[in-house]
């Protein structure tokens, strides 16, 4: 879905025939969103309605080469595969994904300027809470994908993204990057003034927004990026008061061993589901790339199902569209028809973007980080129960003895990172949230590309390797905004 932005950099709501329209007036007309109401249904576009899996997913090494000729080679998967920048605007490129945060984030602060300008008082909290959080979490997308991995230990003086806090009121504004350093500090003090005003009350249907649930576990991966470990585990353990985890986790050896493929593809993006969080409706065609030269194959495949340090496989289903293209079945297309009796129309894909699933492992994360191996063991066996098929507690529990001799890992807390880090690439096999974790601990990526005469080289993408950081438009330039050096 193509849209037509009044600004270089895609601040402003004025979109095309067939996308959600908002706000179609000139910008200083924008205090006609002048009630609680209005306020409500304009926050349901503060969510990127970009998708980030098909380039995050591909430049990791949750993807292979496949061979010549084998799957389609279009440049939404070829070019992250080689880690080449895609200029591109379509959906599932960096470009429309930039375009996206920003358009959300300009919803987010139109309506923050009604809810003030309007004195709408204490019935529009909570509205501002999610606008704030929001706000937040698009720039934390932004400022993880196209700027260097926050360091703790580090100045992150290098180059942020442009943090935007009031609605842009010219053609052509001016911009500045910032620091890594401003834009952590400006998205923190928006999560931390946000969160606390958030009501799950004030939704028809919680998890299309930022609920307390959701917004603790953004809090948690946020500081998980910090290192604030004790903060991880604050925000994780708010996300399942009573540490209830086992009763929201996707439940992957119970209910979902029973679906067929086409029941497990209907329900992982349902809202019903306890594990989800948080779900944004995306504009993208990733639920029917299911046949890519570049992407999850067969030796990711047989990985995906070998035994594992419990000693056991794990409950997950995968299918193919003809060998080796293989699918976790995870997504369901909802094609948007232009009009009732139309043949064309957009399609979309639904996108748990945050689960319980991946709070647990982030909690288990900082405990182990902090030295609290029999917590952090806690929680890994908490996950297996419902990950591991014939699940037997005594069995298949995970220990430093057993991750020691799996991993060759003496040290238990490396041991344990190494296992949790395993089992998160693998639980989130084409979504797109191994790349976190290769920013996070400058992990080197390595792809084979096969050549017609069936011979292949290795291209590796190196631990501090600029590529890592994806490339800005080039429309940004005329906005006085510097892309990434290449």
């Amino acid at each position: 879905m193509k849209k037509i932005y009044i600004s270089i950099i895609a601040l402003t709501l004025i979109s095309t025939a067939g996308c959600k329209k908002f706000l179609e007036q000139a910008p200083d007309q924008r205090t006609q969103v002048n009630t609680v109401e209005k306020v409500a249904e304009l926050l349901t576009s503060a969510y990127p309605e970009g998708n980030y899996i098909a380039f995050t997913e591909t430049a990791s090494d949750n993807a292979e080469d496949k061979g010549p000729g084998i799957g389609s080679e279009g440049r939404t998967v070829t070019q992250p595969y080689y880690w080449l920048d895609n200029d591109d605007d379509d959906s599932d490129t960096p470009t429309q994904y930039w375009n996206s945060c920003y358009e959300a984030i300009a919803a987010a602060n139109a309506a923050l300027e009604a809810i003030e300008v309007n004195n709408l008082g204490a019935a529009a909290l909570p509205y501002k809470g999610e606008a704030l959080v929001a706000r937040a979490y698009a720039h934390f997308m932004l400022v993880t994908l196209y700027s260097k991995a926050y360091d703790p230990a580090g100045s992150n003086d290098s180059p942020g993204i442009p943090y935007v806090t009031v609605p842009e009121k010219v053609v052509s504004a001016q911009y500045t990057r910032g620091t890594v350093a401003s834009v952590y500090a400006s998205i923190q003090k928006d999560l931390l003034e946000g969160l606390p005003l958030i009501k799950n009350t004030s939704y028809k249907v919680a998890k299309y927004h930022f609920n307390l649930g959701a917004a603790n576990a953004f809090a948690a991966r946020f500081f998980l990026f910090k290192k604030e470990y004790d903060k991880v585990i604050q925000y994780a353990s708010a996300v399942s008061p009573g540490n209830a985890f086992a009763t929201i986790l996707r439940p992957w050896n119970t209910r979902y061993n029973t679906y067929t493929l086409d029941e497990q593809v209907i329900n992982f993006t349902q809202a019903s589901e306890p594990s989800t969080l948080l779900l944004i409706e995306t504009a993208s065609s990733w639920a029917r790339t299911v046949s890519p030269r570049y992407g999850f194959g067969q030796v990711q495949n047989n990985e995906m199902f070998t035994p594992n340090v419990t000693g056991a496989r794990w409950a997950y289903k995968s299918a193919y569209y003809g060998v080796p293209h293989y699918t976790m079945l995870k997504w369901n297309e909802y094609f948007v028809r232009t009009s009732p009796n139309a043949t064309i129309g957009f399609p979309y894909t639904i996108v748990p973007v945050l689960t319980a699933d991946e709070v647990l492992l982030n909690r288990a994360e900082a405990y182990a980080s902090s030295g609290q191996n029999t917590l952090a063991l806690a929680d890994l066996n908490t996950y297996c129960s419902t990950r591991i098929l014939n699940y037997n507690a005594t069995t298949h529990a995970v220990t430093l003895a057993k991750i020691a001799t799996f991993y060759g890992i003496a040290d238990p807390k490396a041991g344990l990172i190494a296992t949790i880090l395993d089992f998160k690439k693998k639980e989130f096999t084409q979504e797109g949230l191994r790349w976190f974790d290769i920013l996070r601990y400058k992990l080197p990526v390595q792809h084979k590309v096969f050549k017609v005469n069936g011979s292949f080289e290795t291209i590796t993408l190196t631990a501090d390797d600029p590529r890592k950081l994806f490339q800005l438009p080039n429309q940004v330039t005329l906005s006085g905004i510097a892309q990434n050096p290449r």
